[in-house]
């Protein structure tokens, strides 16, 4: 696919560091997931670079903080419709180092762009607070700063819009940034890096390294003994959060850390069954099943369990598996075969304990490689699989049967993560009780598509902390600075 480039020179294989696209001592391979073909070789960076990056950042912040908002949001502007316009070839892009279907792709390069538009605009709504005194003769200001330099570190799943929505709310509060991209997806980040630059960003404002995984924790490391970057904003799992959390205690840096989650999905008996089916395909097959949002544990109450199996399982069968160069395909290839591994040890730890195969349970072997799984939908889901406490990460929908709206509750709940959750319900009474019990950052209602730019995303318990999109995503990015002046009377 990235020989269908429009434009080549968003294929990138080089760092940037300092306004400058750099090499460095060492290469490792991008492959497409799908087929295991290289088709990228880009820098496998060190500390030495990380801190190169970060000397940059450092040394732009002041410059970059100072000037005004409406200069900010200008040039964040211009960095927008700079996306749009090169919409179909970073879809390209996504599509041939993620695997998803390009029309997913292309959903996603105008998701990414929302959240750099939105806060392009944000930028000029920065505001603090004139505090009413309490001392006659004394002025009371609050007012928002930006932190300094952030690291932002993104996962492969989505290579665009992660990253947009991490870097666009930095630049705008007035933030300078260093990046590592996941070693999966580097290709889409060093892109966007590039329109950024081509918009006119000033030097060493946005710093970008590349690293494999083995190399990585060098990468981070050296970013989290620095004083200098001041914040860590992280989208992945939750043992990598849990290690930047206490590796950042040294420097007592902020963080914004969206970590795993385990979304349950509810349908009770007085719900639009076809419409709670149209909104779980929407949520747990996307990007095949690969996103921290998507349902992992759907719960279906008795008096419609089989009726919506039947509904759910006609769909599930119809979904076509294939690459993205496929333009019928719906599913693409999972991101690796470790991917593919734990999917497959899911499903069969669940037939082992119990659990009934409607529709697929294999691994999909074709022409353009291994990494395939067919949609899958299991029935008598019981909590002592593996699937139940773990994250599947694929296009495994697992059924379980419930009779009570206390049991449902206490069972989406029993466990330490809490990012997402769904149900579906026509009962007003029962939609604020349940919305209201549910342990988790994010609740969608009669809907299976959360995620808004103008909302703000993240989670509770081991799912993180912090906030992205919206005005408290630009708050994450900012201190409150309280200035007091007397003897004014």
């Amino acid at each position: 696919m990235l020989t269908t480039l429009t434009v080549r020179a968003l294929l990138r294989q080089q760092n940037f560091i300092d306004q400058q696209w750099r090499d460095a001592s060492q290469r490792f391979e991008v492959t497409d997931p799908a087929t295991g073909e290289v088709i990228a070789r880009v820098p496998d960076s060190d500390a030495g670079d990380a801190r190169a990056a970060a000397d940059a950042a450092h040394a732009a912040f002041p410059d970059w903080s100072r000037r005004t908002a409406r200069e900010r949001a200008q040039l964040i502007k211009r960095w927008h419709a700079l996306i749009l316009a090169n919409e179909q070839d970073l879809a390209r892009i996504i599509s041939a180092e993620q695997g998803k279907p390009m029309h997913e792709s292309l959903g996603e390069v105008r998701y990414g762009a929302s959240y750099v538009e939105w806060f392009a605009e944000e930028a000029t709504r920065i505001c603090g607070d004139v505090v009413a005194e309490a001392v006659p003769g004394r002025k009371m200001i609050v007012l928002k700063e930006p932190v300094g330099v952030v690291a932002a570190i993104t996962p492969w799943n989505f290579p665009l819009a992660m990253i947009a929505r991490k870097i666009a709310p930095a630049l705008a509060a007035g933030c300078a940034v260093v990046c590592k991209p996941a070693e999966d997806t580097p290709l889409t980040a060093l892109a966007l890096v590039y329109l950024a630059e081509q918009a006119g960003l000033p030097r060493g404002v946005l710093n970008i390294v590349t690293a494999s995984r083995v190399r990585t924790p060098a990468v981070v490391d050296a970013w989290l003994a620095d004083s200098r970057v001041r914040k860590i904003t992280f989208t992945g799992s939750t043992p990598v959060g849990k290690h930047l959390a206490r590796e950042s205690a040294g420097t007592l840096k902020k963080l914004s850390l969206e970590l795993g989650g385990n979304a349950p999905f509810i349908v009770f008996d007085d719900a639009d069954v076809d419409a709670a089916v149209e909104g779980l395909m929407a949520a747990k097959f996307r990007n095949g099943g690969q996103t921290c949002v998507c349902p992992n544990r759907i719960y279906v109450q008795a008096g419609v369990h089989d009726i919506f199996v039947g509904k759910l399982a006609r769909r599930v069968s119809a979904l076509r598996v294939g690459p993205a160069s496929d333009d019928a395909s719906q599913i693409g290839p999972m991101i690796n075969a470790r991917a593919v591994a734990k999917i497959d040890r899911h499903v069969r730890d669940a037939v082992e304990k119990g659990a009934h195969v409607v529709v697929g349970g294999e691994r999909v072997r074709t022409e353009d490689g291994p990494h395939y799984y067919a949609p899958t939908v299991l029935t008598r889901a019981t909590p002592e699989m593996a699937l139940a406490g773990e994250e599947t990460f694929g296009p495994v929908a697992p059924v379980f049967r419930f009779s009570h709206e206390e049991e449902v509750i206490r069972d989406a709940n029993d466990t330490p993560f809490g990012l997402a959750a769904y149900f579906y319900s026509n009962d007003v009474r029962r939609i604020w009780r349940v919305a209201q019990a549910l342990e988790t950052g994010i609740v969608g209602i009669n809907e299976g598509a959360l995620a808004s730019e103008a909302a703000p995303f993240g989670g509770v318990k081991e799912s993180g902390y912090g906030r992205e999109g919206s005005r408290h995503g630009l708050d994450d990015y900012m201190h409150t600075k309280y200035l007091c002046q007397g003897q004014l009377g």
